[in-house]
């Protein structure tokens, strides 16, 4: 491959030629004698369709690539990984992959298709609206849904087939808070908002973890800013003596970057420690001089420090064969393919009573813990509660939990 040829549009074509019989192959299996084999359907936004044309050309130039298709593409990159591996292992599933994206099909027409009825495992890729889509189906089936991307329940309940991976944001809020308890409880604590409904969410979520905590509750006061916020009016909220913690009460990563380029400012004579929420994951910006002497902590139930084996791997295979990084969402694929792969493998048909099982880690430690519903105590469905929280100091990130 020529070296100036974008790593995604390489990827797409790789995927069109690849995917397409991969899919077909799984079909043809499923129809010659001998033992069955365990079936996963991945779902994800490739957007084939968009990129092709009805004669399968590219509809792009070589050296163009919308960024909308990178994620899906990424992820499913990652799970061919994991997949290959298993293989390599001898390791035999049928595997089913569909285009969320597809101009031919809908996702309910692709969720009621043969194969998916009989599937084991049901890994989903998906977006907002489409959470309680896939929820239902793997309720309705008996099928256990990974929810691997949108941290939302989409409305789920009583569905002990349903699993998020990416922690909702009331769970982030409680780890922010048992975090907040343990390292700064004798530090005067300011949460910062903007006005909006996300942030009334947040601050309701402190309230009522400090209703139930078997701790000494937090004394947090809520500052109101208005967009254009300056120095002056932090200044007011912070103490010369002691160090503030300034928790970040919005999602807005624009609102946390400012508020914590305004504290930098303010740092030397107003010493103060910034948290942040789970959307400062995609800030890169805190290894700037401007943030120097700063101390910058956010949760993330995502962390991989990329320096073991099967990290290495990947990204000398990228390196080597796609001249290019891999994304986290490639890395995403990967574990959660060979996680659940691996306990479909391992339990078959009782797969649904071992979601939470800790087995099979590759990169991160899942929590999977059961979700109840507080009025019949009853369980609505699964979701990891592991969060790591991660300090940037002087341009260095580091794990502190």
């Amino acid at each position: 491959m020529k070296k100036n040829i974008p790593y995604t549009g390489f990827l797409l074509l790789l995927i069109f030629y690849f995917l397409l019989p991969f899919a077909l192959s799984a079909q043809t299996d499923s129809l010659s004698p001998g033992p069955s084999k365990h079936r996963i359907v991945i779902f994800a936004p490739l957007y084939l369709d968009s990129a092709f044309d009805a004669t399968d050309e590219y509809r792009y130039a070589k050296n163009v690539f919308p960024k909308f298709i990178n994620s899906g593409l990424e992820f499913y990159e990652g799970a061919h990984l994991a997949l290959d591996s298993m293989a390599k292992e001898g390791k035999e599933l049928e595997v089913f992959v569909y285009d969320t994206r597809s101009a031919r099909e809908t996702l309910e027409d692709q969720l009621n298709k043969p194969e998916v009825n009989e599937a084991d495992l049901i890994i989903a890729h998906c977006t907002g609206n489409e959470v309680w889509t896939f929820a239902d189906a793997g309720l309705k089936k008996n099928i256990p849904v990974i929810n691997t991307t949108i941290p939302h329940d989409g409305g789920a309940t009583a569905n002990p087939f349903f699993v998020i991976i990416n922690p909702t944001l009331k769970t982030q809020c409680e780890a922010i808070y048992r975090h907040v308890q343990k390292y700064y409880s004798i530090n005067p604590i300011v949460m910062f908002r903007k006005k909006g409904t996300t942030e009334d969410m947040i601050k309701s979520y402190f309230d009522e973890f400090g209703k139930v905590t078997m701790s000494v509750p937090l004394k947090v006061k809520y500052v109101d800013l208005p967009d254009s916020f300056t120095v002056n009016q932090l200044r007011a909220h912070l103490d010369t003596v002691r160090r503030t913690l300034c928790i970040t009460g919005s999602l807005d990563a624009g609102f946390g970057k400012r508020l914590a380029t305004q504290l930098a400012l303010l740092n030397k004579d107003y010493p103060s420690s910034v948290m942040g929420m789970p959307t400062w994951d995609a800030i890169k910006d805190f290894t700037k001089p401007e943030f120097k002497g700063l101390e910058i902590t956010y949760g993330t139930p995502f962390y991989n420090a990329k320096t073991d084996k099967i990290s290495q791997s990947i990204t000398n295979h990228f390196n080597n064969i796609m001249y290019a990084r891999p994304s986290d969402m490639v890395f995403r694929g990967y574990e959660v393919t060979w996680k659940f792969a691996r306990l479909l493998l391992q339990y078959g048909k009782d797969l649904s009573s071992n979601l939470g099982n800790k087995q099979n880690k590759v990169f991160t430690d899942f929590d999977i813990q059961p979700v109840l519903n507080k009025k019949n105590m009853s369980l609505d469905y699964f979701e990891n509660k592991k969060i790591y929280f991660l300090k940037w100091q002087d341009g260095i990130i580091r794990s502190v939990n």
